[in-house]
């Protein structure tokens, strides 16, 4: 049984509130039906801080920011559904062959960039070579397009054309659907490509429903309806409002504010203590992020984390249940696996399978040889103390900031030392690049679970644990190549299980994007990432 545990007292973030909120999961929005405004403007409210940290372009970035704000601009081969299917967007169909191998995408011949330049078949073949070239450093996007498998697109015709992979590559219709293998002008690829990551009006440009025609780091993107677009997915044309005004406002605080007063027409990323105080007046949407959960990655190549029984101690150690509940007002799941409950490939049968547990943790801890305490109560060995360094991507939500508090405690009570760096972009950059930290944190969305491998392969581009194991290779390769989708389910669930036992991942919960809606706006959906969409809105 685990050790008697004293309920502490939570960080500023966990304000006293009467009743929990009933966030809702619908994807349409907006109490009331407004009379459209076609000349109108939407304000929206989003975090945005590091997209001045040559953050603006999709296929180089790995914020999830990057993607959501420039979904407005950028339109991708197909349109993943609610339940998952795949229905046309710039390709008005396609065909897969070779069991996975080859991707042959019949194009609509009416598209055009916001710079007057068609899109066509070379079109797709000048982005993907773009996001596969090295020079380009696109990590997330060149796995997403195959990585290592990519073997190439070619021009068959105007409007066709064939992406062909070395082996069979499963999760490419979805990585297809998003932002990341998104459209730019073929013109600014050839003439501007060195400027896509500090992004601006001529520079970020596309084939979307919104051009980009103003932009102030740090403060607003304002993008203008794109009066052609006739090519949206499930057959939206233009939008039905003119301007839409994305306000960058760090503060979750002052996010609230400006929507509770109507300043702002909807804000995202809430933090749940604050949106159970926003007054009955604002819908608001809570989306269930897929993929890897917000997890800590311990770093088993460098410090105290190379012995197994330190990292399996260091997760029985901390109360995730009570430090996710009381912190995040009961909305967040807490985490059991390295996919979260949303994710397909999900097993279930890790719920409840390593509770908080001192005790466990303290045995652990003493096999591994840390059986000595200083003055301070801290293990030592050898004459060094149990310590572990965290670095931590700034800027850090209050929320956040608390479960960090929270760690360091229960972690103390055993005698490991967790020792908190908070670093701007470039020092933290200079700590990970080489891989001179204990542990580092972050959560990462992703419909498909191969994004498994891009963290836990030997040769994953965020392998921040260090992993190297061969057979989980091949497992990670195994997924990749499958088509059955009852045979990837079972291989993503051998990964699960191994994460479980090896630890090199401790998942902690499970985050919502949690959006505030006012009553001027109606229509407004989702993707599978909890992203809001515009293409329906109307605003009054």
């Amino acid at each position: 049984m685990p050790a008697p545990h004293t309920p502490r007292a939570v960080a500023a973030v966990a304000l006293a509130v009467s009743t929990a909120l009933a966030l809702s999961a619908c994807a349409g929005s907006g109490t009331g039906e407004p009379t459209a405004d076609l000349d109108g403007e939407v304000v929206w409210a989003i975090e945005g801080a590091n997209l001045s940290a040559g953050h603006m372009d999709p296929q180089t970035s790995q914020l999830d920011v990057s993607a959501m704000v420039q979904r407005a601009v950028l339109d991708s081969l197909v349109f993943q559904e609610a339940d998952g299917t795949f229905s046309p967007w710039l390709a008005e169909s396609w065909d897969v062959e070779g069991g996975g191998t080859s991707y042959t995408f019949h194009l609509r011949d009416d598209v055009t960039f916001h710079d007057g330049e068609a899109f066509d078949a070379a079109a797709v073949k000048a982005n993907f070579d773009r996001i596969a070239d090295p020079e380009t450093a696109s990590a997330q996007a060149a796995s997403m397009l195959g990585g290592e498998f990519y073997a190439g697109t070619e021009v068959v015709d105007e409007h066709t054309v064939t992406v062909e992979f070395t082996q069979p590559y499963a999760p490419f219709l979805q990585a297809a659907s998003t932002a990341l293998l998104g459209f730019y002008s073929p013109a600014v690829l050839a003439e501007s490509a060195d400027e896509l990551k500090a992004g601006g009006p001529g520079i970020t440009v596309g084939t979307g429903p919104f051009e980009l025609t103003d932009y102030t780091p740090d403060q607003e993107i304002v993008y203008t309806r794109n009066d052609d677009y006739a090519w949206g997915p499930d057959g939206q044309g233009a939008p039905k409002f003119e301007t839409l005004r994305v306000e960058i406002l760090p503060e979750a605080a002052v996010r609230t504010g400006v929507v509770e007063s109507g300043e702002a027409d909807l804000a995202s990323n809430i933090p749940p203590n604050l949106a159970a105080e926003l007054p009955d007046s604002l819908t608001v949407d809570s989306m269930e992020y897929p993929g890897l959960p917000y997890s800590l990655y311990l770093n088993e190549k460098y410090g105290v984390f190379a012995d197994q029984k330190v990292r399996q101690a260091f997760s029985r150690a901390i109360d995730i249940d009570t430090a996710v509940d009381e912190i995040f007002y009961g909305q967040f799941p807490r985490a059991w696996s390295i996919l979260g409950s949303t994710t397909p490939g999900y097993d279930a049968s890790l719920e409840g399978t390593w509770e908080f547990d001192q005790d466990a943790a303290n045995a652990l801890l003493d096999e591994a040889g840390w059986t000595e305490r200083d003055a301070d109560g801290y293990r030592v060995k050898d004459g060094e103390r149990l310590s572990a360094r965290w670095i931590a991507w700034t800027p850090v939500p209050d929320d956040r900031t608390a479960l960090a508090n929270a760690i360091q405690s229960d972690l103390k009570a055993v005698g490991f030392e967790i020792v908190r760096e908070v670093l701007e972009p470039g020092a933290y950059n200079e700590q990970y690049g080489p891989k001179t930290f204990d542990l580092t944190d972050w959560g990462f969305s992703g419909v498909d679970p191969d994004l498994l491998r891009s963290h836990l392969h030997t040769d994953g581009f965020q392998n921040a644990s260090q992993v190297s194991d061969p057979e989980l290779d091949t497992l990670l390769e195994s997924g990749v190549a499958t088509t059955d989708t009852d045979e990837r389910n079972a291989i993503y669930a051998d990964v699960q299980q191994w994460n479980a036992d090896h630890v090199a991942i401790v998942p902690l919960y499970s985050p919502s994007l949690i959006t505030a809606v006012g009553e001027t706006v109606s229509g407004l959906t989702y993707d599978l990432y909890g992203r809001p969409l515009f293409y329906d809105v109307t605003v009054g």
